[in-house]
């Protein structure tokens, strides 16, 4: 039987937590620092939220991928290092949290190599990379390629992995979608705005337990994004740990770290290969 992304499971999960902490919030603006109450608010992930997730996948005996943003490892250079300890994938995901589409192409280089250089003083090794609000840029995937990233989790054009041609190199994506990340359905805070609505745990653990029977069913790639200062929240743990509970019951689900699944799915003949999405769209058509 010829190698498959998915080793034939109905669908492969994987669990991915950014740990953006006060990142989000200070890219609107650094006057945010002194909004104490703000700043808490974020602090609750890598504080809280963390080992409380860790001591999840510990007893559920279950990998994991954290992408974190180089500003929020250099300040806690104890994080990186407790979780890459539980046996956990660390990726980059920016240094500052600042979206590349909202950055030229020096800022955005000066950003993503400091990140990096982050990791590397810390001995980790980085195989993938997520956008800030998964905002890529044109020139985000010839940084990946430059710099021998194996794996992009930013972009939305299919639900099983797919295979970019950037130039020489072969970048794997695993896409998201906005149906699988707790932002939409947790994220909230008075300013800046970030979100307005905080849903029940219940109705979100109904919409992601949909999401995995549809993916069962279509054998594709069940990427959770979640966010400690978010998904960290007891009831919220709650609902995550019954959801995986769920998916490891059924028999037919894969839990696997990122690259992991990239370098599977690179190995696969069958995985589809696109080029960056290329629109043209006229000027006089669709003004700036």
């Amino acid at each position: 039987m010829a190698m498959s992304w998915h080793d034939g499971s109905a669908a492969v999960a994987t669990l991915t937590f950014d740990v953006d902490a006060e990142t989000p919030i200070l890219a609107r603006g650094r006057r945010y620092a002194d909004h104490l109450t703000t700043m808490s608010h974020q602090g609750y992930g890598p504080g809280v939220g963390v080992p409380r997730i860790l001591g999840l996948l510990d007893e559920l005996a279950v990998p994991a991928t954290f992408f974190v943003p180089g500003w929020v490892a250099q300040r806690r250079p104890e994080l990186v290092a407790t979780i890459a300890g539980h046996g956990h994938e660390i990726a980059h995901h920016t240094y500052s949290h600042r979206a590349p589409t909202s950055l030229d192409p020096f800022e955005e280089r000066t950003d993503f190599e400091r990140g990096l250089a982050v990791f590397e003083k810390q001995g980790i090794e980085i195989s993938g990379y997520r956008a800030a609000l998964w905002e890529a840029g044109r020139n985000t995937y010839g940084l990946l390629a430059e710099h021998g990233l194996l794996y992009d989790s930013s972009l939305m054009g299919d639900d099983r992995p797919y295979l970019l041609n950037v130039g020489e190199s072969t970048i794997v994506e695993l896409p998201v979608h906005w149906s699988l990340d707790d932002w939409e359905q947790y994220a909230f805070l008075p300013e800046p705005d970030v979100g307005s609505v905080i849903e029940s745990p219940r109705k979100v653990l109904e919409l992601w337990r949909a999401e995995l029977d549809g993916m069962r069913h279509y054998r594709c790639l069940f990427n959770l994004c979640m966010h400690p200062f978010l998904t960290g929240r007891p009831g919220r743990m709650l609902a995550l740990r019954e959801l995986i509970e769920y998916a490891l019951s059924c028999g037919d689900v894969r839990f696997a770290r990122c690259r992991e699944v990239a370098a599977a799915a690179l190995a696969d003949a069958d995985v589809r290969k696109a080029p960056l999405p290329e629109v043209d769209a006229d000027p006089a058509v669709y003004p700036d």
